[in-house]
Formats: structure tokens, C-alpha cells, sequence
């Protein structure tokens, strides 16, 4: 169970991956049932000053030590160096030794591998450092085409925005989808976002600026058991077929018949992890009529079979 969080920092602090961890984790949301999260925040000294890369010094209520004992540490972004120091290094070291979910944001994956817990694994980072963490480290082997990679004990993210993609994954492999999501509303992100299979994210709802797609939009969502075609989707819309098509595609870069599936095994990756229904029935419940269809549809969207996605993020169901 996730229930205490430290964030490492290194001079040369990105802020706004800092600021995705405290987002994530540091925020109290306990009026809307999220587990409240023991949350430090360390440097080297507590009390010592960390240099961030804009201009803006943080003071560290904490040293190292608080990080001894800890579910998670988050390591945010931090610049690129050639060295860091020894005892940066041996906190990460010791947190990974005693089995800690350790997490790194963006170039905060340098610090990981420098420390030496990225060999023999397949780890991310910014697009930008790829070449350069696989030049340094080549144990690791760097995947730069993903938004982050969940190697079990050790989830790597790639730049900016995918921190938050990694933290509420993290979110919601330990405590499930239900509060995953609840910190993705408040902080008005979608709770999953299309990044490849080894994330297991299916798309989110998309944006429209129509109202008309909106409206079918949530409608569908609300019936996804039932049968759905571009035809009936633009007579919902009041649209002919082919002017359907056009602004659905304009508005959330995807065909109807595509974002209809997406939703549909997202739909049912909540069943699984959330109910003792069979494949059988999760198909019915998610319009997709047969187990052999579900799995088919399943397997290219998630990137695994629906049994393992269920032993892999299934919630204790009474």
C-alpha cells in the first residue's frame, strides 16, 4: 500500500516536474476519499538550499533520512551533469535496496542510472537525453518512444507532461482507478492518456469544442453495450454520415469506430479491475458481443491478453 512519498532534490531542480509530484502526492484530497500521503521533501542537509534551473532557491525541510523509509521516492527532473554527489547516489541506492517503488521524472532517470539501479533495465527519459542517458549507461536500455516505462520496482518517465502520466499510474497500480482518477479531475488531466503498450493506457475522452460531438460523445459513454455505427452517431448528431465523420476526426484526431473501441476496452479495464465479471460478460457489458472480440480489440490497445491485465491491476472485489 502507497502511504508515504519522498521527493529528491538535486540542484538544478526543473520546477514544474517538482511540481508535478507535489501535485500528485503532496496535495491533501482526503474530502474525496484519496488516501492522505506522508510527504517529505529532501536534500542533501535539512534546511539546505536547492538551486532550481530558473532562478528560484528552495530551502528542504528534510535530509536524506527521510527518505529511509518511505513507499515511493520521486526523483523530478533535474539538469544533466557529469557527476552527482556520493550521498544523492547512496540514498537512491539504499531506497531501492529495501524494495521502494523509486520513480524518476524526465532527466531525474540520469540520477537513477548514475546510481546504478537502471542496469539490465529498460528505463525512458526526455526524447531530447535519450541518446545521451543510452550513451553513459548502455546497461540500460532506453525505450525514448514511450511516456513511461513501469519496470516494476521502477517507473521512468519521459519529458514534462508524462510525469503525470507516470504518477498516476503509479496512483493507480497501488490503490486502483477510482482515486487515480479522482486526483486526474481535480487536477484536470485525463487519468490515462495513448502513449504505446507498455504503459497500458488506452485513450482519454477527447476534448470537443462541438457541442453536438460532445453531447453524443458523453451519450455513448453511457451506452457502450449497445450497437453503434458512424450512421447512428451522426443521426445523434443531427449531421449527415460523411459530415459526422469529418468534424469528429477534426475535432479529436481519431474515426468514430476507433474512439468507440478505445472507450469500450477502457470500459473494460475498470470491469476487470473493479468486478468478478468473466470475459464473457465484461464483452456484453462493453459492446463487444463475444470474449473473442473483447480480447482481440484488448490485446492491440493495452498491449497484454485481459486475464493478465486483470492478475496484473485487479482490485481486491468482495
Amino acid at each position: 500500500m502507497l502511504r508515504s512519498v519522498g521527493v529528491l532534490l538535486v540542484d538544478g531542480l526543473a520546477m514544474f516536474e517538482f511540481g508535478v509530484v507535489c501535485e500528485v502526492f503532496g496535495i491533501d484530497r482526503t474530502d474525496e476519499g484519496v488516501p492522505a500521503f506522508d510527504f517529505r521533501v529532501a536534500g542533501v542537509e535539512a534546511g539546505g538550499t536547492i538551486r532550481s534551473g530558473i532562478g528560484v532557491d528552495l530551502v528542504t525541510p528534510h535530509g536524506l533520512d527521510a527518505l529511509d523509509d518511505v513507499d515511493l521516492v520521486a526523483v523530478p527532473a533535474t539538469v544533466v551533469r557529469d557527476e552527482y554527489e556520493p550521498a544523492v547516489l547512496d540514498a537512491v541506492r539504499r531506497a531501492h535496496a529495501r524494495g521502494a517503488t523509486i520513480v524518476s521524472v524526465c532527466s531525474g532517470a540520469f540520477v537513477l542510472a548514475a546510481a546504478g539501479i537502471l542496469d539490465g533495465r529498460v528505463a525512458t527519459t526526455h526524447w531530447r537525453h535519450a541518446a545521451e542517458l543510452s550513451e553513459r549507461f548502455p546497461e540500460v536500455t532506453v525505450d525514448p518512444d514511450v511516456l513511461f516505462v513501469d519496470d516494476g520496482q521502477i517507473v521512468t518517465s519521459a519529458g514534462t507532461a508524462a510525469g503525470i502520466d507516470a504518477c498516476l499510474h503509479i496512483v493507480r497500480r497501488e490503490l486502483g482507478s477510482s482515486v487515480a482518477s479522482t486526483i486526474a479531475r481535480r487536477m484536470v488531466v485525463p487519468p490515462q492518456r495513448d502513449g504505446g503498450q507498455r504503459q497500458f493506457i488506452p485513450q482519454p475522452v477527447p476534448e470537443c469544442s462541438d457541442d453536438s460531438l460532445r453531447h453524443v460523445l458523453e451519450w455513448v459513454q453511457g451506452s457502450l453495450a449497445d450497437d453503434h455505427t458512424v450512421d447512428t452517431l451522426a443521426a445523434r448528431a443531427l449531421m449527415s454520415s460523411r459530415t459526422f465523420a469529418r468534424r469528429f476526426a477534426a475535432e479529436t484526431g481519431t474515426t468514430p469506430m476507433r474512439w468507440l473501441t478505445s472507450q469500450r476496452v477502457q470500459h473494460a479495464q475498470r470491469l476487470l479491475e473493479e468486478t468478478g465479471l468473466d470475459v464473457e460478460e465484461v464483452a456484453r457489458e462493453c459492446g463487444f458481443g463475444s470474449a473473442a472480440l473483447l480480447r482481440h480489440h484488448f490485446r492491440r490497445v493495452v498491449g497484454i491478453p485481459p486475464l493478465d491485465y486483470r492478475t496484473a491491476f485487479r482490485a481486491d472485489v468482495a
